[in-house]
């Protein structure tokens, strides 16, 4: 951080006549998304002994869901400077309880993947850009591996998602699958695949197992910048860390509050405060104070 004397900025964040001006490199959020999707009859893929259960399976459920990895593809939009496409696909590790003969239940695991696009803009940059490394600062540096190719000056793209909540999950034969299917057994990448025992088939069984997932997602599209901002001290920590006491632990549970919220569960609703709804407690409390 280099700092610079700028004009006054009349009192400003710090309260000072004027307040000197830092040069900052940061991520700077050119576009961002937020959206709520729901997906529809997505295929699970199975490994070949899960395929097994869910072939004498007489009732499914869902346990977890799970967002395990995403690949996210970056490509400019043509005839329109500065917006580019993204294209998210979202790899699910669904967990599934399954209800065999005998009234027995067995937990396997399964993997769906969705598409998601969208258009956002990121501004342009043709530049090209180098940084030192300081694990190879040395006298002697080990070479490095050059490629004669452009560099790339796509701005970088970040993805937030919430857990994913399951809200259909059926089974249904395979000849007659509508599912929502985006790729085959064979792209799926190996840092999945390492999350699953057994080998992922397809075409092989009576059975497929869809899910209906619900999702809310942030997308973002962020450039490096510099930014001029207004710069009150450096930020030091003020609180001492303080070791756990472990001679006596009855003291320590001595500090811990009593969870009221345990043993007396919430009367109202969240929609009914924010309505603005009353329960009876308080309009009995209120008529006693009127009267």
């Amino acid at each position: 951080m280099v700092e610079r004397n700028g004009p006054s900025l009349g009192g400003g964040l710090c309260n000072k006549p004027s307040e000197p001006l830092c040069c900052v490199s940061v991520n700077k959020i050119f576009d961002s998304v937020r959206d709520k999707d729901c997906l529809e009859d997505l295929r699970v893929y199975l490994c070949d002994i899960a395929q097994e259960v869910v072939d004498r399976a007489t009732a499914i459920r869902t346990l977890a869901i799970d967002v395990i990895d995403t690949a996210i593809h970056v490509e400019p939009v043509p005839f329109n400077k500065g917006y580019f496409q993204v294209t998210i696909r979202f790899y699910f590790c669904i967990t599934l309880e399954c209800c065999v003969c005998g009234g027995r239940t067995q937990i396997i695991k399964g993997l769906a993947a969705f598409d998601k696009k969208c258009i956002l803009f990121g501004s342009e940059k043709n530049v090209s850009v180098f940084t030192s490394d300081p694990n190879n600062d040395g006298f002697c540096p080990c070479p490095r591996e050059l490629k004669c190719e452009p560099q790339s000056t796509l701005p970088s793209v970040v993805v937030e998602v919430a857990p994913p909540i399951g809200l259909d999950t059926r089974i249904v034969e395979r000849c007659h699958c509508c599912c929502n299917c985006c790729m085959t057994v064979d792209a799926i990448p190996d840092r999945v695949r390492d999350n699953f025992d057994g080998n992922f088939i397809d075409d092989v069984g009576t059975n497929v197992v869809l899910v209906t997932l619900g999702i809310f997602s942030v997308v973002r599209m962020e450039r490096p910048v510099q930014l001029l901002i207004p710069a009150c001290h450096y930020c030091i920590p003020e609180k001492d860390s303080t070791p756990c006491e472990s001679g006596d632990p009855c003291s320590v549970f001595g500090k811990m509050p009593f969870p009221l919220s345990e043993f007396f569960p919430a009367a109202e609703s969240p929609a009914a405060n924010e309505r603005g709804e009353r329960g009876c407690c308080k309009d009995n409390r209120e008529n006693r104070d009127n009267r």
